[in-house]
């Protein structure tokens, strides 16, 4: 008996959804920054570019079960929306989808992720839910980490730079006030 299961999750990233739309949908780049593929690439080769039922094969990390999968891109409307399907079932799945949206917003761009998939059996159908909606959550965090790393060591790096900046002033203020003691 299949069962369906819907998680859709949304966040809003810092980014224009052009950036956000290749970071997601591209399985090189994807790989870099999402903990739940362990690879990810296309099956036509190093030539292959994305588009419209391109297939390309996934590695889920060993906390998923290091399920491997093909899967096909549909419904890629660059920079709004993309997804991609299941060719065959995967593991517990009879089908799996992953659906993106991008939506832009003042001051970012709204993100949409969305799994649907629908279980070959009814007894993992709550362990599996749990699994998924944790996939979908760490995978919107770790792509606003990916987006925000630059930014954040940028402000790191500024705040280090006013910390020595401030410690000079009052290593100067200090010598100047020992120099006037001096000098009575």
């Amino acid at each position: 008996m299949a069962e369906d299961i819907h998680i859709r999750q949304s966040i809003v990233v810092r980014a224009r959804p052009d950036v956000l739309y290749r970071l997601a949908l591209e399985p090189r780049r994807r790989v870099r920054w999402d903990p739940n593929l362990a690879r990810a690439e296309y099956e036509g080769g190093e030539s292959t570019r994305l588009g419209n039922n391109v297939r390309v094969r996934f590695k889920f990390s060993r906390r998923l079960f290091g399920l491997s999968f093909t899967a096909k891109y549909g419904q890629l409307q660059a920079p709004l929306r993309g997804g991609w399907e299941s060719v065959r079932h995967v593991g517990p799945f009879e089908r799996l989808t992953q659906s993106w949206t991008f939506k832009a917003m003042p001051g970012g761009t709204e993100v949409t992720l969305g799994m649907n998939g629908k279980i070959r059996y009814r007894w993992v159908q709550k362990p599996v839910e749990r699994l998924m909606h944790n996939l979908v959550i760490s995978t919107l965090t770790a792509l606003q980490r990916q987006v925000d790393a630059p930014g954040a060591q940028l402000m790191e790096d500024m705040g280090r730079e006013m910390q020595r900046k401030q410690k000079e002033e009052q290593k100067a203020a200090k010598e100047a006030a020992k120099a006037a003691r001096r000098r009575k």
